[in-house]
């Protein structure tokens, strides 16, 4: 079967053109027994029309955009409320966006059907023809995103509704998703003759042991089943013909599809870290999260780059085998992974030559979408809960206002043909390097992706960070996760780079040619800085200054570390980053002072707020001290009267890599966001540990005998966005790594970041 469009929206390629740039916006309404999760609701879009704009910024000539059947017509179509997508549409096509329209996203309709209720067909393609009135020249739609996935969540895994169990209700509401779209397209066509469809779903493939091969070959068949109904492919020959008629599907309903073809204008794959996978029917070698039954056979199912020791060659041979089966124009309808950002940006660059490499090949690939624009909530436990697990997009919606990321600079440099300019592009994804696998990794001959991003670069030199303080309990923590992370850098002792000394810092800066200098070092000693205040204003001040003007002067980013203690307590509450600063001692004034002169200085300087640290690498900090001391039965003193946000120095880490890598400013407070007393940290740790906490002694500030004035309550919260995980979570993550560590183990494995909303 063989359809080619007729048209297609503004900007995208045929293989004469460039490859076109298209967005998508997370919209998922899914439903989970009786309650509906929206992830326009949480991500804001629903309520802010001016992302309009943000979207067309990034150099996107199409998006897909939803108009879903659940939050316009919940009540039938009568009552229909259009006002939202009356506006937001037009303002689309007035920017030069096309908009791809989709109607289920993921979800079953409203109350009063599902994806196993005989009429869903007719009742969405009733909703279908009502948008096409309402919108005549809209030209592109999706009427069902990823029919077989959702099918596979709703009626066979369970974790959506229906909740179905079964081969028959996951057979159930794939037909009828499938049957839906057919009408849909046939009801908006009797509008608008010239529509086209863009139907999506998961590029998936699966590999595994001998032992799994009839598995493995009946998933790697079954993955094509929606395309391949849409398409009229599906009769007495199809390899699943079967499996189908064993599973409740009668052979009149089947061959409905074959006499009635609605074949794709545009083949929509989707394609992601977890898509592929490796099957092995040696369970036991393998995470209890990985281990299966199907069909009585038990097995492990674990994404390949957990598993196998050479990696896939990634999507550019699936793209492929799609153009092969179907030639019908393809597009990467979503791009997207959970990481860190600079694996953000290596997967969209990825992504982005694999669809270039297909077209070089032959294959009609018309463009690649880069998909959350807005980021997305609880994926990952499948938004079955409200657990406010955020992954950032090109705009990071955790402050409330859309925050642009190095994605959409990345995009806009996409969209214009221009070369890719971030400094962290140049080095393999965490699907790529060692330490990503949950298992002892799987011998294989498969081939390793031809990335191919050097060439787009302006230079092709690898630019590190400059780290100061080499012996610190910051320093020693960004070179462990820049390590993870892949992320060249050097962390510089005093004797290789002095930061007081101007001709120093100059010479190192001309030696290693870093893109970015990380100020984690400086004077550290609260109580001693009130008897040797010269010397502690030449490292916390002086340093943070001379280091910001070479900056200026080399064109390089800079970040460096403020404190709590620039505060005075006296507001009773938690401090905001444009909270008037008035320090108590030596200490917070030097680190005032340098605020304001880096800021000064260089506007486009990041400077970070935080405090009472803790994490798994450094024995002196006050949770590791506390739990050592309560669990070996001796006595530990904490002040019961003054309150802090302690922070999880690898979560303060990573964040503060991802706000430098998005080129983000000024000031900024990072913390795991809860003020508490430092006795009441110590009662939380020891409850989290199980630890007896009989032993610990809550004392007054005016006890602990500190020579500097400290704030009564210092704790920090932001105004900006609340980018770190809860208290509770980090102190859950810090008492894993400890374990691990005592087991010769590393708890956080590349690509498991951890983003959060409040």
């Amino acid at each position: 079967m063989n359809t080619q469009m007729n048209s297609q929206p503004a900007g995208t390629a045929t293989n004469n053109t460039e490859l076109a740039l298209w967005g998508g916006l997370e919209c998922t309404v899914n439903r989970v027994r009786d309650n509906y999760f929206s992830q326009m609701e949480r991500n804001g879009h629903a309520e802010r029309l001016q992302d309009i704009e943000r979207f067309a910024s990034l150099g996107i000539k199409a998006i897909r955009y939803p108009v879903l059947w659940e939050r316009t017509a919940p009540d039938g179509i009568d009552s229909a409320d259009w006002s939202w997508p009356d506006e937001r549409l037009p303002a689309l096509q007035q920017l030069g966006v096309t908009p791809i329209v989709g109607l289920i996203h993921h979800g079953s309709g409203p109350r009063h059907t599902s994806l196993v209720d005989p009429a869903f067909p007719e009742k969405l393609a009733e909703y279908a023809g009502a948008v096409a009135q309402r919108y005549p020249w809209v030209e592109y739609y999706t009427p069902v995103n990823e029919p077989l996935t959702t099918a596979r969540f709703s009626g066979l895994a369970g974790v959506w509704y229906p909740h179905g169990g079964d081969e028959a209700t996951f057979v159930r509401a794939l037909l009828n998703q499938c049957r839906a779209t057919v009408l849909c397209m046939r009801a908006i066509r009797a509008v608008n003759p010239d529509a086209k469809l863009v139907q999506t779903d998961d590029l998936s493939k699966t590999y595994g042991t001998p032992e799994m091969e009839e598995i493995a070959t009946f998933f790697n068949d079954r993955r094509w089943l929606a395309w391949d109904l849409l398409c009229g492919m599906v009769d007495e020959q199809h390899a699943l013909w079967n499996y189908l008629l064993e599973s409740d599907a009668t052979a009149e309903e089947l061959l409905w599809f074959r006499d009635n073809p609605c074949p794709p204008d545009i083949m929509g794959v989707n394609y992601y870290a977890t898509s592929e996978r490796w099957l092995d029917h040696r369970p036991e070698r393998y995470p209890e999260s990985r281990r299966h039954v199907y069909r009585g056979v038990p097995h492990a199912d674990i994404e390949t780059p957990r598993a196998l020791a050479t990696p896939t060659p990634g999507i550019a041979p699936l793209l492929m085998e799609t153009w092969e089966r179907y030639r019908l124009p393809i597009a990467i309808t979503e791009a997207h992974i959970d990481a860190n950002r600079e694996d953000q940006l290596r997967w969209l660059v990825e992504i982005w030559n694999a669809a270039r490499k297909a077209r070089q090949q032959g294959a009609d690939m018309r463009a690649v979408t880069v998909w959350a624009l807005l980021g997305s909530y609880d994926w990952n436990c499948l938004v079955t809960e409200c657990r406010g697990y955020y992954e950032p997009g090109p705009f990071d919606v955790r402050g409330g206002e859309p925050r642009p990321t190095a994605l959409a600079t990345l995009m806009r440099e996409l969209a214009t043909n221009r070369p890719l300019t971030s400094p962290v592009l140049q080095g393999e994804g965490w699907w790529r390097r060692p330490g990503r696998f949950l298992c002892k990794p799987v011998a294989t001959r498969t081939a390793v992706a031809d990335i191919a991003i050097r060439s787009q670069f302006k230079s092709h030199v690898v630019q590190p960070i400059l780290i100061t303080g080499a012996t610190g309990t910051l320093g020693s923590a960004f070179a462990r996760i820049c390590d993870k992370r892949n992320l060249s850098y050097h962390v510089l002792t005093r004797q290789e780079m002095d930061i007081t000394d101007p001709q120093s810092v100059e010479a190192a800066v001309n030696r290693f040619r870093p893109w970015a200098i990380i100020n984690a070092g400086g004077y550290v000693r609260v109580d001693d800085a009130e008897g040797d205040a010269e010397r502690c204003m030449r490292e916390n001040t002086l340093g943070p200054t001379v280091l910001a003007l070479a900056c200026i002067r080399h064109q390089l980013r800079f970040m460096t570390y403020s404190t709590d203690l620039v505060f005075d307590g006296s507001k009773g509450a938690a401090y905001v980053e444009s909270d008037a600063l008035n320090p108590l001692g030596v200490y917070g004034r030097s680190k005032m002072e340098a605020e304001q002169r880096v800021l000064d200085a260089d506007p486009q300087a990041l400077v970070i707020r935080t405090s009472a640290f803790f994490g798994p690498w450094d024995r002196h900090n006050f949770v590791t001290q506390a739990l050592n001391a309560l669990e070996a039965g001796q006595s530990f003193q904490a002040a019961g009267d003054m309150v802090v946000s302690p922070t999880y120095v690898p979560d303060l880490v990573n964040v503060s890599l991802d706000l430098l890598i998005d080129r983000d400013r000024g000031v900024w407070h990072l913390t795991n966001a809860e003020a508490i007393s430092w006795a009441d940290l110590a009662r939380r740790a020891c409850d989290a540990a199980g630890v007896d906490a009989s032993r610990l002694e809550v004392v007054s500030v005016d006890d602990c005998g500190f020579a500097a004035r400290r704030p009564a309550f210092s704790a920090l919260s932001s105004e900006r966005a609340l980018m770190l995980p809860s208290l509770d979570d980090a102190l859950r993550r810090y008492l894993e790594a400890m374990q691990d560590r005592a087991h010769g183990r590393d708890a956080e494995r590349p690509g498991e970041a951890a983003h959060y909303a409040s």
